[in-house]
């Protein structure tokens, strides 16, 4: 197989990292420490392992974390008064509320609650509408926005490019689409978003010069789907039974990499390829929300 095909999701998101801690040098020598809050609710186990990635991303780059961790039975309106006070809290300029939330809490009310100007998810409607109208003033969803930075630092076209994504969710799906149809630079695709009531998928997918799969179905993408030369982007995090692994089962993404990897133009590797990305995404947007608030503060 090709190894010369893989897009190295981790040494991409070094790269923006690097970057990202000038910025924070930068920062510091005007007093000022980039701060991230994070909230997570309950006990889910894949949440505990996401905050602490990105914990430690912080105090890699030198940022100021603190995470609160909520009862299951935390209500809303209690979760609620908490984003209140760190929305008042000048030492944080970011706050990522930890999905999934438990099901007596509406994730709308929630990510409508943080402040858009430390809304570093990019979820509140604020930020969502500014996407839409091609506004770069507000925060992009993590992991579109790392897609995106891995397609543009590994040479890929988008201008005019055949764009697909299977997936029409609120964190990857339809931000994704929005990112790359923008009439700016990097991006000019013609964008289709697959779902499951589409028809022949197969079809849309052999169209596509890019192939972002976002369904959440393990290897769902197979070699049949895709057009010689077609770069993939995999973001699938499937936990699927393997008797042979020690815990029992591994994580596979949507799309059969093996099988799909000699064909592919470019491809990314999964770990490895989009994860990385979003977490290197969230810092950058946290700094800027640093930049921003101190640039506010002395208008």
């Amino acid at each position: 197989m090709p190894a010369g095909n893989l897009i190295d999701g981790r040494a991409i998101a070094g790269q923006i990292q690097l970057e990202v801690a000038q910025r924070v040098a930068a920062l510091k020598s005007r007093g000022i420490q980039p701060g991230l809050a994070f909230v997570r609710v309950g006990e889910d186990p894949a949440s505990k392992v996401y905050v602490g990635m990105k914990e430690k991303a912080c105090g890699q780059l030198g940022l100021f974390s603190e995470t609160q961790v909520l009862a299951q039975s935390t209500t809303e309106s209690e979760l609620l008064a908490l984003l209140a006070r760190l929305n008042a809290d000048a030492r944080v300029h970011g706050i990522l509320v930890q999905a999934p939330l438990p099901r007596h809490i509406r994730e709308a009310v929630v990510y409508a609650t943080v402040s858009p100007q430390k809304d570093v998810d990019g979820f509140h409607p604020m930020n969502v509408g500014k996407l839409m109208l091609g506004d770069p003033s507000g925060f992009l969803p993590c992991t579109p926005a790392g897609i995106h930075e891995l397609l543009i630092r590994s040479g890929v076209k988008i201008e005019g490019a055949e764009a697909v994504i299977l997936g029409r969710g609120n964190i990857v799906g339809k931000p994704m689409a929005a990112i790359l149809c923008q009439k700016a630079k990097n991006a000019n695709a013609t964008v289709t978003i697959c779902h499951r009531e589409t028809r022949d998928i197969k079809a849309h997918c052999r169209r596509a010069d890019i192939l972002v799969a976002a369904m959440g179905v393990p290897k769902f993408v197979t070699a049949d789907m895709v057009k010689p030369g077609t770069t993939v982007i995999d973001v699938g995090v499937n936990r699927v039974s393997d008797p042979s692994a020690r815990t029992g089962s591994r994580l596979v993404g949507d799309v059969d990499f093996e099988a799909v990897q000699p064909i592919a133009g470019r491809i990314t590797p999964n770990p490895g390829g989009v994860g990385p990305m979003t977490i290197a995404m969230l810092m950058q947007n946290t700094v800027r929300a640093a930049e921003l608030a101190a640039t506010a503060s002395h208008i």
